[in-house]
């Protein structure tokens, strides 16, 4: 259990942190851009790199690539899932005009409902979890190259 704790922490970080970044650009009736939820990778980035430095200095020269891929994952995972359930509450509890608007600014003529916009987003957070726990780790893995005298 101990393994899990300080990733889940910074899941639960991550996803405060995306929850206040969304209902920052709700005030500004900017939510319905999909362009401003790229920034979401970087912070869901951001949490990612935060959680695997503080493992890696916590468990100095036994942190290996798997724990710390892993300490990634679960981060970024819980981070997905916290925001993709608040994102289905705001969807269909706070703002039911949400997706019309969000399907109105995209201006695709596409027939979808809350359910299919919400596994899109859970998807586009997997998705970013896993190429960025992937980038960071490329920071973070130890090297194998040998040191020239």
């Amino acid at each position: 259990m101990k393994e899990l704790s300080l990733p889940l922490r910074f899941g639960l970080v991550t996803s405060a942190v995306l929850i206040a970044y969304f209902l920052v650009l709700a005030l500004f009736h900017r939510h319905t851009n999909p362009v401003f939820s790229f920034f979401n990778a970087v912070i869901t980035a951001f949490g990612i790199f935060e959680a695997i430095r503080v493992y890696k200095l916590q468990n100095g020269e036994t942190f290996t690539y798997a724990d710390g891929f892993k300490t990634g994952l679960i981060t970024g995972g819980v981070a997905t899932i916290l925001f993709t359930v608040f994102f289905l509450l705001y969807a269909t509890e706070i703002n039911t005009e949400f997706i019309p608007e969000l399907l109105a600014t995209i201006k695709g003529g596409f027939d979808t409902n809350v359910g299919m916009i919400t596994a899109v987003v859970a998807i586009m957070g997997f998705a970013t979890t896993v190429v960025s726990t992937l980038t960071v780790m490329q920071l973070f893995k130890n090297s194998k190259n040998m040191r020239s005298k």
